[in-house]
C-alpha cells in the first residue's frame, strides 16, 4: 500500500492531462481503501480489549491529523507560490514524503497474532503476544483464539460462504455497511474536500475561505484527541446516538443560518463557519472513530478481513458519490437545501442505530465473535434497551 500510494503520488505529479490526473487519483484511492481496512483491524486484533477503543480509534485521529497538515501545507503553499502556474502540483508532491515513512516503518511492525493462528503459525503468533503482554496472559489469550480457530474450522464456518449461510452473520454484516453508509451521508468528507468551496458560497473571498478552512481540520484533531479518551469508557451505542443527534442538529441550523442571513450579510461567513466547525467536531468526537473502531471490532475471525472489507467498501462508494455529486449539489440546492438534506438522512441513520446496532464494547473479539455468531449479542441489545 505504501508502494501504490507513492506510485499514485508520482502519477498525479507528473501527469500531463486530466485522464492521466484521473488514473493516478484511482490509484491513490485504491490505497485509501486498502488501508482503510487494513489499519483498524490490525490495531484491533493487536490490542488488550480493555483499551481496544482507545488502540483501534487511533487510526482515525492520525487521519484528521493528516488532513490539518494537508490544509496547512495547502494554505503555506497557495499563499507563498499561488501565483505559481501548476502550484497544485507542489501540493500534491508533499504526498510523497508520508508514503516513504509508511513503506520504512512497516518494516519493523510484527504480524497480527490472530491472522498468524489463523494461518496455523502458532509459535510466531506466540511471540508477537509476549512482546505486548504479559507471559499468563499472553498464552491464554493465545489459547482463547486457537480455540475460537479450531471450532470454525470444525464446522467449516470459513469466510464469506458461511456468512450467506448464517443469517445472524448476515445481519451483522449488514450493521457494518449500514454502519459505513450513515457514517458517510452525514456529509463529513464532503466538508473536509469542499470546506472552502462551502465557506466561499457562505461569503468569505477565496483566500479567506483557504485560512478559514484550517478551523475545521483543527477542531477535528481536538475531537479526535478527545473521542480516543471517551472511547473505553462511553457505549458505542451511546457514542453514535449523542454523534447522529448533534450532526443532525448542526445540518439544521447551517439550513436555517444560511436562511435567515441573506448573502450579503457581514455576520453569515462567520456563523457558517462557526456551525461547520461545531458539525465537524461533534462528528469526530462521537462518530468517526466510534465507526472505524467498531468496524475493526464487530466481526468474527474468518470473515474479519470480508466483512471490513465489504462494509469499508459501501462506505468509499457512497463517499465517492457525494465527492462528485457535493459542489453540484450545492450549486443547485444551495447551502441551505444541501444541509437539510442532510439532516433528513442523519435522522433516518438514528433511527437505524437505535434499532439495530448492537453493543461491542468491554469484550474480546472472540466472546464478541460467539455472541455474533449465534444471534445472542441481539439478545443482549435488546434488553438493554
Amino acid at each position: 500500500l505504501a508502494v501504490l500510494f507513492f506510485a499514485g503520488t508520482l502519477v498525479c505529479v507528473f501527469t500531463p492531462s486530466v485522464g492521466v490526473l484521473v488514473v493516478g487519483r484511482v490509484l491513490l484511492g485504491l490505497a485509501v481503501g486498502g488501508a482503510s481496512a487494513v489499519v483498524p483491524v490490525f490495531l484491533a486484533e493487536m490490542a488488550p480489549f480493555e483499551i481496544r477503543g482507545s488502540l483501534a480509534g487511533r487510526n482515525e485521529l492520525m487521519i484528521v491529523v493528516g488532513q490539518l497538515a494537508a490544509f496547512v501545507v495547502n494554505a503555506i503553499i497557495g499563499i507563498v507560490w499561488g501565483d505559481v502556474p501548476g502550484v497544485w502540483r507542489i501540493m500534491l508532491a508533499v504526498c510523497a514524503l508520508p508514503a516513504i515513512a509508511l513503506f520504512f516503518g512497516m518494516l519493523r511492525v510484527p504480524e497480527s497474532p490472530r491472522w498468524l493462528v489463523e494461518k496455523g503459525r502458532h509459535d510466531e503468533a506466540l511471540a508477537v503476544l509476549r512482546s505486548v503482554r504479559s507471559e499468563d496472559r499472553a498464552l491464554a489469550e493465545l489459547g482463547e483464539v486457537e480455540n475460537v480457530a479450531k471450532e470454525e474450522r470444525e464446522s467449516q464456518q470459513i469466510g464469506w460462504r458461511a456468512v450467506f449461510s448464517n443469517k445472524n452473520l448476515f445481519r451483522i454484516l449488514l450493521v457494518g455497511i449500514g454502519l459505513g453508509v450513515a457514517q458517510q451521508l452525514t456529509g463529513i468528507n464532503s466538508i473536509m474536500y469542499y470546506g472552502q468551496t462551502v465557506l466561499v458560497e457562505s461569503g468569505f473571498n477565496e483566500s479567506g475561505a483557504l485560512i478559514a478552512n484550517i478551523a475545521p481540520g483543527v477542531i477535528a484533531v481536538i475531537g479526535g484527541v478527545i473521542a480516543l479518551t471517551l472511547m473505553d469508557r462511553i457505549d458505542r451505542r451511546k457514542t453514535f446516538i449523542l454523534g447522529l443527534a448533534l450532526t443532525t442538529s448542526c445540518h439544521l441550523l447551517i439550513g436555517f443560518a444560511s436562511m435567515m442571513l441573506p448573502v450579503g450579510n457581514p455576520i453569515r461567513p462567520y456563523v457558517i463557519l462557526f456551525l461547520v466547525v461545531a458539525f465537524v467536531g461533534s462528528m469526530q468526537t462521537f462518530l468517526n472513530v466510534a465507526v472505524w473502531v467498531y468496524l475493526s471490532e464487530v466481526f468474527p475471525l474468518h470473515m474479519r478481513g470480508f466483512g471490513t472489507g465489504v462494509s469499508i467498501f459501501f462506505l468509499w462508494v457512497v463517499n465517492g458519490f457525494l465527492s462528485l455529486f457535493f459542489p453540484s449539489l450545492v450549486a443547485g440546492l444551495g447551502i441551505t437545501g444541501t444541509f437539510f438534506l442532510f439532516a433528513v438522512v442523519g435522522a433516518l441513520a438514528l433511527v437505524f442505530v437505535v434499532k439495530q446496532v448492537p453493543e461491542t464494547r468491554g469484550r474480546t473479539l472472540e466472546a464478541l465473535e460467539e455472541d455474533v455468531t449465534t444471534g445472542a449479542i441481539y439478545l443482549v441489545h435488546r434488553n438493554q434497551g
